[in-house]
Order: structure tokens, then C-alpha cells, then sequence
């Protein structure tokens, strides 16, 4: 549980980029609350409600810091984290329990947790600790690659900017979040599912135009001004992203 006594600041930050978090929290008031305010700090937050799925989404090693509580239904934290650090995901991870004595941190530390922060806390606390473990991955030269770069697009996760042949195109959040994942994945077919699942973190029916809509408005603003599109469709199949010499797509 939170403190109530403190709120987000952001000018208490120190960290001068973008991470992205995923927080593995089954008190959806709580993950609710620390996505929001993550955000309002100018990071990106995802959310799991349960271990598993929050496992499926950390194994993938898109996020710069997990935050995982201790007690999660069918799967625990620290069993969570074990499993990690088992399959060599070396993500850092701040666990967070109601757990607090000494006992309880050596084992959330053994576990393969980096960090523990017992319940009550303040979010200028959490905030700070997160924003020290990215730190402390991106100087130990093991984080998740904060740069892509297809053709003549460049897209930095860190100053949160993309570019085109040297020339800045301002995106949304979803519109940064819907590149990077295409980037990540440039030259292969990403499907409308995997998108809503990544990107959206829904699991509904594919069919819904949520993606179409914003692939269309995300190709708008990368392709003015330029002779090739680098979003192309693939029929039936979903889309993929790769720069062609004079192509369309």
C-alpha cells in the first residue's frame, strides 16, 4: 500500500530519460495508481495482474525494471522472479511486499530480486530506487537496447525521439509504443494480435480497427515528406516494418 502522506513530484526525478516498466501488481487500485504515476513522470508503464502473465510479458525483455509484488495469484514473486533469472532474463526487478523484516528481504534478494521495498512506501521512493536500477543497467552495459534504427528511421527510447533522415517526427505515446514494437521486430510479420497483446495489452477480438486506425495515423506522420513508406501491409496477416527502395506498401 502506498503512503498517502507523499505524491508523485516530478522535479524529484533524477533520471533524465524514458524507462519502461512493467508492474506486476494483482491490487488493480495500486497498479492503477503507479501506472498513472509513472507515466505523469514521463515513463512507460505496463501492467500484469497475476504472475503468470506477468511472467509471459517480463521473458520478453522489453522493459528496462520490473516491479513485481511479493503475494500474486498463480504465480508468487519470488517464484516469479526465480523463474527469470532461471531462463537468463536479467531485467532488474524491485520487489515490493507487505513483508518487511529482515528475513523477508535476504529472500526476496536471494530470489534474484535487485532491490525490495516494503509496503507502505512512498512513490518518490519508488520512483527514485526504479530510476537507480536502470542506472545501474545501462552502465553495466546489460540493458535492454535503447535504440533502433531501420534504414533512415531512428527511434531512441531513452530521449524518447524518433527521426527520419535526421529530421524529428513527434509521436503519442501508443504512436511511440506502436513503432517501437514494429522496430523491435523490423523485417518480420507482427499480426494485429500480437499488437493489441503488446502494445495495448488487450486480449480481445482481433478484428476491433483500434490497430488499423493508428498504424494509419502513425504511417502519416512517418512517411510525409518522403518518397517510401516503412509500415507495410501485409494481407491477411497483419503488418511489417522494413524500408524499400521506391517500394509502397
Amino acid at each position: 500500500m502506498l503512503s498517502e502522506s507523499r505524491s508523485p513530484d516530478p522535479r524529484g526525478a533524477l533520471w533524465t530519460g524514458s524507462m519502461r516498466l512493467l508492474i506486476i501488481e494483482d491490487d488493480r487500485e495500486a497498479a492503477a495508481y503507479l501506472v498513472k504515476a509513472f507515466r505523469e513522470t514521463g515513463h512507460v508503464a505496463d501492467c500484469a495482474h497475476d504472475g503468470l502473465d506477468g511472467y509471459a510479458l517480463a521473458r520478453e525483455g522489453a522493459y528496462d525494471v520490473l516491479i513485481v509484488d511479493r503475494m500474486l495469484p498463480k504465480l508468487d514473486g519470488l517464484s516469479l522472479v526465480r523463474s527469470l533469472r532461471e531462463q537468463k532474463v536479467a531485467t532488474p526487478v524491485l520487489i515490493l511486499s507487505a513483508l518487511g523484516q529482515v528475513d523477508d528481504r535476504v529472500k526476496g534478494l536471494r530470489a534474484g530480486g535487485d532491490d525490495y521495498l516494503p509496503k507502505p512506501y512512498a512513490f518518490s521512493e519508488l520512483l527514485a530506487r526504479t530510476e537507480a536500477l536502470a542506472r545501474r543497467q545501462i552502465g553495466s552495459g546489460t540493458a535492454e537496447e535503447t535504440r533502433y534504427r531501420v534504414g533512415d528511421l531512428e527511434l531512441d527510447r531513452l530521449s524518447h525521439r524518433v527521426t527520419r533522415s535526421g529530421r524529428e517526427i513527434p509521436l503519442q505515446p501508443r504512436e511511440f509504443r506502436l513503432l517501437e514494437y514494429l522496430m523491435r521486430h523490423a523485417g518480420q510479420v507482427v499480426t494485429r494480435t500480437m499488437l493489441l497483446e503488446h502494445v495495448w495489452d488487450y486480449h480481445f477480438d482481433p478484428q476491433t480497427n483500434v490497430i488499423d486506425v493508428h498504424v494509419s495515423r502513425l504511417r502519416g506522420k512517418l512517411d510525409k515528406g518522403f518518397p517510401s513508406p516503412v509500415i507495410h501491409t501485409v494481407r491477411g496477416a497483419g503488418y511489417v516494418l522494413r524500408v524499400d527502395e521506391g517500394g509502397a506498401g
